[in-house]
């Protein structure tokens, strides 16, 4: 089979990066900064998903070891205007997941929360244990004014580095040594405006997982989706946003996480994914289904409540 060469064309989808603005009164807002990073914030009270910044070059993981970029992450963080987080939440324990999550956790006074994998990457840096969390899945963890539940999913297949991390991790190492580990559907209630999401960080799903669970929006991730059959596309939608009940999906985990942050995002090679074939088939399940479907303007505080 010939490989299709170059990558998909984010101008063709300039009017889908349409999510609406947090304006200062929001009880909520949702800042996306790449891949499945997302910050959740009340002002008061802040949540994030991977905090996955250093984002090192294909070049440099290819040639071998890699670890965290203290300075591209004290950076993002500057950018973002991050300084105190009540969790790191790693959707599942792949580089271009979870490579910063501990050093995040300890800017930022954070509890790194996850599955073994991920509590072996806060013992490999040297999180204290009580900034460790191990969830139970399906059962709620209050965080500040959040409560997260981890359902148990699965990467989207073909997962290149399957397995768990089971003892503690401290880089540099190679890719390779970051095994997906559990990989979450993460389900998070505001409290105080009563707001919930779902963040799909992985284009993988359990069926049957999320029956009985609500989300008004759903953060999809599509990386890898567009090489999946369509049978599969079609049953991913139907075991996320339709199991949830969602009237909004604002996709994510299109970009090239080979790319740093400084420069502007571009979409993952067709050798990797198809963007083109993945909101080709989502855009009639949304028609279908009477939902929007967008993506994130990367740092912009938004509101998918709205």
């Amino acid at each position: 089979m010939r490989v299709k060469l170059g990558r998909p064309d984010l101008a063709r989808y300039s009017d889908r990066f349409d999510v609406p603005l947090a304006g200062p009164d929001a009880a909520l807002s949702a800042t996306w900064m790449g891949v499945a990073t997302l910050l959740l914030d009340d002002g008061s009270s802040a949540l994030l998903t991977d905090g996955y910044f250093s984002r090192p070059s294909l070049a440099r993981v290819a040639a071998g070891k890699v670890s965290p970029s203290p300075a591209r992450v004290d950076g993002c963080l500057a950018r973002a205007k991050v300084s105190r987080l009540e969790a790191v939440i790693p959707v599942h324990t792949h580089i271009d997941h979870v490579l910063d999550s501990a050093l995040v956790a300890d800017r930022t006074g954070a509890r790194l929360v996850g599955g073994e994998s991920a509590a072996n990457v806060g013992r490999g840096y040297g999180l204290p244990g009580d900034r460790i969390v191990v969830a139970t899945p399906g059962e709620p963890i209050r965080l500040g004014a959040f409560d997260v539940t981890l359902v148990q999913s699965h990467h989207c297949p073909p997962d290149r580095f399957p397995g768990t991390i089971d003892e503690p991790l401290t880089p540099p190492v190679r890719a390779s040594a970051y095994r997906c580990g559990e990989a979450w559907s993460t389900l998070v209630h505001h409290r105080p405006s009563d707001r919930r999401l779902l963040i799909q960080g992985s284009a993988g799903f359990v069926k049957g997982a999320l029956a009985g669970r609500r989300a008004e929006a759903v953060y999809l991730s599509v990386g890898q989706l567009g090489l999946r059959p369509r049978s599969y596309i079609l049953d991913y939608w139907a075991e996320t946003v339709r199991a949830v009940g969602a009237r909004r999906v604002i996709l994510i985990h299109w970009d090239d996480f080979f790319r740093p942050l400084s420069k502007p995002l571009r979409a993952l090679p067709y050798a990797g994914d198809d963007l083109d074939v993945s909101i080709g088939v989502l855009d009639e399940l949304a028609a279908s289904d009477g939902v929007a479907l967008h993506m994130p303007t990367v740092w912009r505080r938004e509101n998918p409540w709205a």
